[in-house]
């Protein structure tokens, strides 16, 4: 009962946000239409790098260009969802920290975390979204296996996990600054794994860097495992791999989120 109370006054919380976030937009519209092209000159700019990248190559591994376009589209959708939802909310977090603004967090009935994460969604990007989804349609087409509906079902249900994880981990390392002044070295590292596990997908690593980017920093797995459940390569074993990645990075997420906090020191103070 007292957790079915507390989904009802989350679910009140995120409706509100929405609005004052809605409305915050409607009143300058520049940022409300602004981010539509700026999201798509960026999305266009990788495509085009995209297609240098992969113009001379015929199969990485096992994949051939059927693959490796929804692996594109794959991981386009994730970060286009990220952006869409809960990117600029978490990315704000080391500021907040730093300017002592989380404290007006700490005082709200409401989950700090819950709130950050949902009051600054950005309508400006999902154009990303129906775009990857053209890209995923577009590599699904070039695929020599058959679509079945189990197929999409497994796909879809990965993707909603990865989405999870994706987001734990932007916020374990914006969580980082409650711990150290500087982030700069840490986004660097974000963005380098994000960048380089975009173009390449998970099978294309090898030892070590199939420590790194399957577990360290697990973008590896995040547009590679959606993509071998709809091509029938995903074996039960990597599927549990999966799984207890996200179920270990959610443990970490609460532990850091959590202990941060306790020893959290106002800027204001």
């Amino acid at each position: 009962m007292k957790k079915m109370s507390k989904i009802r006054k989350n679910w009140r919380v995120l409706r509100e946000l929405f609005y004052l976030r809605f409305h915050g937009l409607a009143v300058f519209r520049l940022d409300f239409f602004a981010p539509f092209f700026v999201d798509g000159s960026l999305f266009l700019i990788q495509l085009l790098a995209f297609g240098v990248v992969y113009s001379n190559v015929d199969t990485i591994g096992s994949w051939e260009r059927g693959e490796m376009i929804l692996y594109i589209g794959t991981f386009s959708l994730l970060n286009a969802v990220n952006m869409t939802v809960y990117f600029f909310g978490i990315n704000a977090i080391p500021s907040k920290i730093r300017s002592g603004e989380l404290d007006l967090y700490l005082t709200k009935p409401v989950s700090p975390l819950f709130r950050l994460t949902f009051e600054n969604i950005s309508p400006g990007s999902v154009p990303l979204i129906l775009m990857s989804m053209c890209i995923i349609a577009f590599g699904v087409s070039g695929l020599d296996a058959e679509l079945t509906f189990a197929k999409l079902t497994a796909y879809l249900f990965w993707i909603v996990l990865m989405e999870i994880l994706y987001y734990e981990m932007e916020v374990i390392i914006r969580s980082v600054s409650l711990y150290i002044v500087s982030m700069a070295r840490m986004e660097q590292i974000e963005e380098a794994g994000i960048d380089l596990c975009m173009k390449l997908p998970g099978i294309a690593f090898y030892g070590v860097y199939k420590v790194i980017f399957y577990l360290i920093l697990p973008y590896g797995i995040m547009a590679t495992l959606p993509v071998q459940s709809m091509i029938g390569e995903m074996d039960l074993w990597m599927g549990v791999y999966g799984i207890s990645v996200l179920v270990l990075f959610s443990a970490i997420t609460g532990a850091v989120w959590k202990h941060g906090l306790r020893h959290y020191n106002s800027a204001s103070s």
